[in-house]
């Protein structure tokens, strides 16, 4: 990991009314590392992720990539810039394949024009080829590759969760911001959702964000972790460190 931040968030702070989702948050994300971000259901988690990707717009703060301000940035500039996401309840075409709809993410990365895909010759032939391989790459590494000609609709939850994640690293993101993943599956699949997540971090050198309710596989897998509490950050720093905070013992993980 990098002494700079990949990612920071600098005060930010959302409110809905007159409820306050997240308060005056700071968070660094350095490269290379998995980032846990904890806490009770409304506690912020998923608000914090959605202003990181251009979804709600911080009413304070800044939320710095590379030097460049989110909160200024149009949404789908977003994650051309490097930053890719999946979401608490799946968000897939259902009735397209696998395939189609890991294939379908790469379009912020496509380059020819309409006249070149419709006589499919010279550059945009190319480049197509180009496409379809990292997609199966992806497809490979996430060991879906009995199921890439399947409809999505008529796959099991933990299938689905596999494609998204699937059309998040086709983008070839700096950075991943995964929502509850784990979220309804049984002990086998979070094993292997765990171990592709780990697979992605190592192989790729992908930063992530992780918010997940699953203690033990946040404490299994994750450099640093961030808990949130009624919208406050209330305690940040390694695994073990988290585990024995007593904020967070009374705020989350429960009085032994």
């Amino acid at each position: 990991m990098g002494n700079e931040p990949l990612l920071r968030l600098e005060g930010i702070s959302k409110a809905f009314g007159g409820v306050q989702a997240v308060l005056n948050v700071s968070l660094d994300l350095f490269k290379g590392e998995i980032l846990g971000v904890i806490g009770p259901n409304g506690a912020g988690k998923t608000c914090l992720l959605n202003c990181i990707s251009g979804f709600y717009t911080p009413q304070e703060g800044r939320i710095l990539f590379q030097d460049q301000d989110l909160v200024k940035t149009p949404p789908h500039r977003i994650p051309q810039l490097g930053i890719s996401r999946t979401f608490q309840n799946v968000e897939l075409y259902t009735g397209l394949s696998t395939l189609d709809n890991v294939l379908a993410a790469r379009h912020i990365l496509m380059k020819y024009g309409v006249f070149a895909s419709l006589f499919h010759f010279g550059k945009s032939k190319r480049e197509e080829i180009s496409h379809r391989k990292r997609v199966e790459d992806v497809i490979k590494l996430l060991e879906i590759e009995d199921i890439r000609d399947h409809v999505v609709g008529t796959l099991p939850y933990g299938l689905r969760k596999r494609v998204e994640l699937g059309r998040a690293l086709v983008q070839e993101p700096q950075v991943i911001l995964l929502d509850e993943p784990m979220a309804g599956m049984n002990v086998e699949e979070k094993e292997d959702m765990a171990r592709f997540i780990i697979d992605i971090n190592e192989l790729n050198g992908t930063s992530i964000v992780l918010i997940e309710h699953d203690m033990g596989v946040v404490m299994d897998i994750t450099n640093r972790v961030a808990v949130l509490d009624f919208g406050n950050k209330i305690a940040e720093g390694s695994p073990e460190e988290i585990q024995n905070d007593p904020r967070v013992i009374k705020a989350y993980l429960g009085k032994k």
